[in-house]
């Protein structure tokens, strides 16, 4: 091995290799001329790269012909093929559309929460539990028990539609209405769609004969992601690792630098929502202080968003493996980025020189990092009274790499010497943090505004020996492939990422390690939402609806013949 890749060893990184022995028992039978002429050498071999990067030319090379986002193959049911071979038939058949149609149409016109009254034949062969009155949990038994079962999840209910946006749909908001392309309405993406996905593939499995070996689980949750209820059902039940994987609502696939990309969620950020309440001393208003609360509040509000969190992008991290699928696959990136992104994983300088041309796409740089939004703010009861109190709601979503005390820790002393100059008393999270004999003009708290904050997620195994998601990504190419009746293994990359919210999976960590968000829904910039979730022109195309369901079905039936546990 050359003296340059000896020297590469000591470059920090994921897997970065030990090289601390070697250096030890070379220092102890090296004299200091030998060193000496050692770092000349190294000097002479190495070139300076921007950003102060010392690449050598056998290490850049080696490199960036380095596979860091493996791809595997489409993953066909085999056991399962023939079944598997008649439904891909079905699915593509302009009377199934219509048959597909006409399940989420209907299930949309159920406004808000609903307990949908799935088919005969599910009802006939899956076993349903109703949990804490609006709860769905089937259960389709397999043959073999002692195989873990797959768990799929989803939301029955959807994000109330506000009186002052009814006027900007195109179509009702409870409507279901089919335009003969999209069918429309709250809850066609989020998540009526991946649900209602869920049961149509089960009971066309049904329809077809299909029995299964390993257990299928679906947990129906309520009250936009609310499961907690469902968990401890399901914990009493299964017990802790009691299911192979875990599938909830998520991202999907869309075209992104010039190459389509499926993005299933390997990790999820936490949150915390922040009430920063100030109080001070009523009285009229023709007598003013130098600062209201509201005024005082203001500044604090200011404060925030003049100080956002530091971000840098972390090996190993979903959105770090997410830029390196990205950089190795993608041919619409720059050439620059793909260079230094290939060299990040050993070396500092390139990991921050991709950093800084990542976060120019300020959308992927809020998914790194920490973020803050202000989003509710309340003072003041009477325009000739001074408001004795005002507050604001701000709301975190905490990187994988963070925790709800560093959050907090932030946020503190972020207000700090504005407490002070604004002679407040200040508490935060129960705790004094001036002191608290002092006089003081009014005080400034900082709470939890609801029920605590959450964690970020545990991170799934995405790596090659991670079966269940290998396994995941062969069925996002097998469905993808087998829906535009087209062959080949890369037509569509999958690629580890990270959901920008928050699902049902948060109650669901104990069942088990690998949860994938994700529900191989159409979108663009590889994986995005569609447009109209959480707002008004919910839709979805019938094209895609029918390619969710082929998506289950080739789940379902590859985890079946798997060697999963």
């Amino acid at each position: 091995m050359s003296q340059a890749l000896e020297k590469v060893d000591e470059l920090p990184g994921v897997h970065a290799r030990i090289s601390t022995t070697k250096l030890g028992k070379a220092k102890a039978v090296i004299s200091k001329i030998a060193l000496v002429a050692l770092a000349i050498s190294v000097s002479t071999y190495f070139v300076k790269r921007p950003f102060g990067i010392p690449i050598g030319k056998a290490f850049e090379d080696a490199t960036t012909s380095a596979d860091l986002c493996p791809q595997v193959d489409e993953l066909v049911p085999e056991k399962n093929g023939v079944i598997w071979e008649s439904l891909q038939d079905t699915y593509s058949t302009e009377e199934f559309k219509a048959r597909a149609v006409d399940w989420l149409g209907g299930a949309v016109r159920i406004p808000c929460v609903f307990r949908l009254q799935f088919r005969v034949v599910c009802h006939l062969n899956l076993e349903l539990t109703i949990v804490n009155t609006y709860g769905l949990l089937y259960v389709w038994k397999g043959s073999d028990s002692t195989l873990k079962p797959l768990l799929l999840t989803a939301h029955q209910d959807v994000v109330p539609v506000l009186n002052t946006t009814i006027d900007e749909w195109q179509h009702p908001p409870f409507s279901g209405y089919f335009d003969g392309e999209k069918i429309w309405g709250r809850g066609s993406c989020d998540d009526k769609s991946g649900l209602i996905g869920i049961m149509s593939a089960i009971e066309v499995m049904l329809e077809g004969g299909f029995k299964p070996t390993r257990t299928v689980v679906i947990a129906s949750g309520f009250d936009e992601e609310g499961a907690s209820s469902l968990a401890t059902t399901m914990l009493e039940r299964f017990g802790e690792n009691g299911f192979t994987m875990l599938v909830d609502e998520g991202s999907g696939y869309g075209e992104s630098y010039g190459r389509v990309i499926a993005v299933p969620g390997i990790g999820e950020k936490g949150s915390l929502n922040v009430r920063v309440k100030v109080t001070s001393p009523g009285g009229h208003s023709s007598l003013p202080p130098p600062h209201t609360s509201i005024g005082m509040l203001a500044e604090l509000i200011v404060q925030y968003e003049k100080n956002p969190f530091e971000v840098h992008l972390t090996r190993g991290s979903p959105t770090y493996k997410s830029a390196q699928c990205m950089a190795q696959h993608a041919p619409g990136i720059s050439p620059s980025l793909k260079k230094h992104m290939l060299l990040a994983e050993h070396c500092d300088g390139a990991l921050r020189a991709a950093e800084q041309e990542l976060f120019m796409n300020r959308a992927f740089m809020s998914l790194v990092g920490t973020t803050q939004a202000i989003d509710i703010v309340e003072g003041g009861v009477k325009v000739n009274a001074l408001p004795e109190q005002a507050w604001a709601i701000v709301n975190h979503r905490i990187s994988t790499e963070s925790s709800v005390s560093a959050t907090k820790v932030r946020d503190i002393e972020l207000l700090e010497s504005l407490a002070s100059n604004f002679n407040l008393s200040y508490t935060a999270f129960g705790a004094h943090i001036s002191d608290v004999d002092a006089p003081s003009y009014g005080t400034l708290t900082l709470s939890d505004a609801f029920q605590g904050g959450l964690e970020p997620a545990p991170v799934t195994p995405s790596g090659t020996d991670a079966a269940p998601f290998q396994l995941l990504s062969g069925t996002i190419k097998a469905t993808y492939n087998s829906h535009r009746n087209i062959p080949g293994s890369d037509t569509i990359i999958v690629s580890p990422g990270i959901m920008s919210g928050n699902t049902d999976t948060r109650f669901y960590w104990k069942l088990t390690d690998h949860i994938f968000r994700y529900g191989h829904q159409e979108g663009a910039g590889g994986g995005s939402l569609p447009s109209g979730v959480h707002t008004v022109n919910e839709a979805i195309s019938a094209n895609n609806f029918v390619e969710i369901i082929r998506f289950f079905t080739t789940l379902i039936l590859n985890v079946d013949e798997s060697s999963l546990p």
